[in-house]
């Protein structure tokens, strides 16, 4: 499997993972106050989440060029 392959085979399995983590955000919003003391948990895990799915993506925007 070619480096941009395997990139865009990453770059599916985060986006898929950022999504969920977007929704988890979301359905916390909805519930607040309830749960308020997980929202910096919640919070990270979707930065880090779009994070990681931001590099992938220069990554294979670089590999690309």
């Amino acid at each position: 499997m070619s480096d941009i392959e395997t990139l865009k085979a990453e770059i599916k399995k985060l986006s898929s993972r950022s999504v969920t983590a977007k929704m988890n955000l979301h359905d916390l919003s909805e519930d607040l106050p309830t749960n308020w003391q997980s929202i910096l948990r919640v919070a990270h895990e979707t930065y880090d989440a779009f994070q990681a799915l931001d590099a992938a993506r220069r990554a294979l925007k670089a590999a690309e060029a």
